[in-house]
């Protein structure tokens, strides 16, 4: 399917509203996984031209982001990513833990960014980041679309290295699934229930009667109100 390359425009209006010089875009993945971790990748491109064939990670095909990432990994001035633990989830709730992940990712950069360019339309940043929110920013901007393939073929590889031989991670499928709502992954959840690597304030133990009791409930009343605030949607 055709679709429009993404430009610079968003990262030229910074530098020229704000006088911004170093700007990162800033994407996630993971975040509608029943397992392992939300991943952020903070990218730092400058105004050079992009890879033939960039644009936001779900239009593509496994194939076409592997062979980008090789390039991505080169090409862009820095990148950096940050990971908010299945455990930090179930603590924090999932606006918060973005904001762990992004914020660890910015701060793994070699140099501190002037403005930040985030995908989607709610700021889980927040101060001291200067943010520009841009909604569907994977397809339109540059810097957040090599975020969001840096993002998703690294979580995807983390999520298929997951477990050892023998201890039954295998049955879960992460190598196809990577932590998504699956047939298989459902299916190896009824038998197995959660495995170290799942999010156990997930909903989808509800539905699941013989390991209803290992769900957890979160204490942080600050988080709450942060993940119900944020109405954030599932990417899958």
């Amino acid at each position: 399917m055709p679709y429009e390359a993404p430009t610079h425009t968003v990262e030229r209006s910074l530098r020229a509203t704000t006088g911004a010089k170093v700007i990162a875009g800033v994407d996630e993945v993971g975040r509608g996984a029943w397992a392992g971790p939300v991943t952020v990748c903070a990218a730092i491109t400058g105004l050079r031209r992009p890879p033939e064939g960039l644009t936001d990670s779900k239009l593509l095909t496994p194939k076409r982001r592997d062979a980008l990432l090789e390039v991505l990994e080169d090409w862009v001035t820095a990148h950096a990513l940050g990971h908010a633990s299945p455990e930090e989830i179930d603590e924090l709730g999932m606006t918060a833990a973005l904001r762990l992940a992004a914020v660890r990712a910015l701060e793994a950069l070699p140099m501190r960014p002037d403005a930040v360019i985030l995908d989607g339309k709610h700021d889980y940043l927040g101060p001291p980041w200067r943010v520009r929110t841009v909604i569907k920013g994977d397809q339109s901007c540059i810097a957040v679309a090599a975020a969001s393939v840096i993002a998703k073929v690294r979580r995807d590889r983390m999520m298929a290295g997951l477990g050892e031989p023998g201890d039954g991670v295998a049955d879960f499928a992460f190598a196809a699934n990577a932590g998504y709502p699956s047939p298989v992954h459902r299916a190896a959840l009824e038998v197995r229930g959660p495995t170290a690597y799942h999010r156990l304030s997930w909903s989808y133990l509800d539905a699941l009667p013989q390991w209803r009791h290992l769900k957890k409930v979160r204490r942080s009343e600050e988080a709450l109100e942060l993940e119900n605030g944020g109405q954030l949607g599932f990417d899958f």
